[in-house]
């Protein structure tokens, strides 16, 4: 088979499992009330709001799934060494980075709720615990390993020079960027701040001041999580998924001119670099565009 077709189809399925990746990151976070918001549900208890949120955020995304991913890279890449079947260690790995995660999300939240429950009388709901376990666990999980999934792609097939670890990091990193920048736009604000008027942000005076109560019952992190999975959770994997696709591109198409020109692997780096930023360019452009399309249709905020 021709090696294009094959790095072609390596490049899809490694950009496929990015998007999954970045989809189950962010509903994770929204579970565990890891994104940006996480502050004011650490705040709540303090403005008498005592909630049933799931609270483990005691540090942010990039670093604790910096942390997931290159824990399950560097114990996949160990027993790949020693012969262990692919599949095999990609699973174990991400199995060992579930089991971590779950320690570190019981932990996190004992640790904080305790610690507000003396002063500001916000209890230990152990149901809240066993319930938003089970889903903090399994959406990590499929993160992990579809990360690194894509990260063994891009070292094995698509010519990545560095090591399998050192590139999950790096996916890591990135995709818990992205799970607290692109998704929290759609949760934030717009779920725990519903009884405020939509678009005018949250003054200083009412952080903690978040909605306890849902449409029915009592409001929780798996309520989040159904929320997000509308827009936030698709939009962050969709945006993952595009960078580690045209990132992916830039490499092929540069590669495919180098050798048309007869090039040098130094001449081939130089086109694929110019061909990122075309991209950069074209991409700045464009949120321009969204941007000002979406001042001049909607306005600027009111309070009338």
């Amino acid at each position: 088979m021709d090696s294009t077709l094959i790095i072609l189809g390596a490049l899809a399925l490694s950009s496929a499992a990015a998007t999954v990746a970045g989809c189950a990151e962010d509903l994770e976070s929204d579970v565990g009330s890891q994104s940006n918001p996480n502050s004011q549900v650490q705040l709540a208890p303090q403005m008498g709001n005592i909630h049933r949120y799931f609270n483990k955020a005691i540090s942010g995304e990039p670093v604790s799934y910096g942390l997931y991913v290159a824990v399950a890279g560097t114990i996949a890449w160990a027993l790949m060494n020693i012969g262990m079947s692919t599949i095999f260690a990609l699973v174990i790995g991400a199995g060992v980075a579930a089991f971590i995660h779950g320690v570190y999300a019981v932990s996190a939240y004992l640790g904080r709720i305790v610690g507000q429950s003396q002063n500001f009388g916000q209890p230990v709901y152990l149901d809240v615990v066993i319930t938003h376990l089970g889903p903090i666990v399994g959406h990590g999980f499929i993160a992990v390993f579809c990360m690194l999934l894509a990260a063994y792609l891009a070292t094995s097939i698509l010519g990545n020079p560095f090591p399998l670890p050192l590139v999950a990091l790096i996916f890591g990193i990135t995709v818990g960027a992205i799970g607290s920048s692109t998704g929290d736009v759609h949760y934030g604000a717009e779920r725990e701040y519903q009884k405020y008027p939509f678009g005018g942000g949250v003054p200083v005076a009412n952080h903690g001041d978040i909605d306890i109560k849902a449409e029915i019952g009592i409001r929780n992190g798996m309520d989040s999580s159904y929320f997000c999975s509308k827009l936030g959770g698709p939009l962050t994997g969709l945006t993952f998924g595009l960078i580690v696709f045209l990132d992916g591109w830039r490499g092929i198409v540069g590669g495919i001119l180098g050798n048309a020109l007869g090039g040098s692997l130094i001449s081939k780096s130089i086109i694929a670099i110019i061909v990122g930023i075309i991209l950069v360019a074209v991409m700045v452009c464009l949120n321009r565009l969204v941007e000002v399309y979406a001042r001049k249709k909607y306005g600027p905020y009111t309070d009338r």
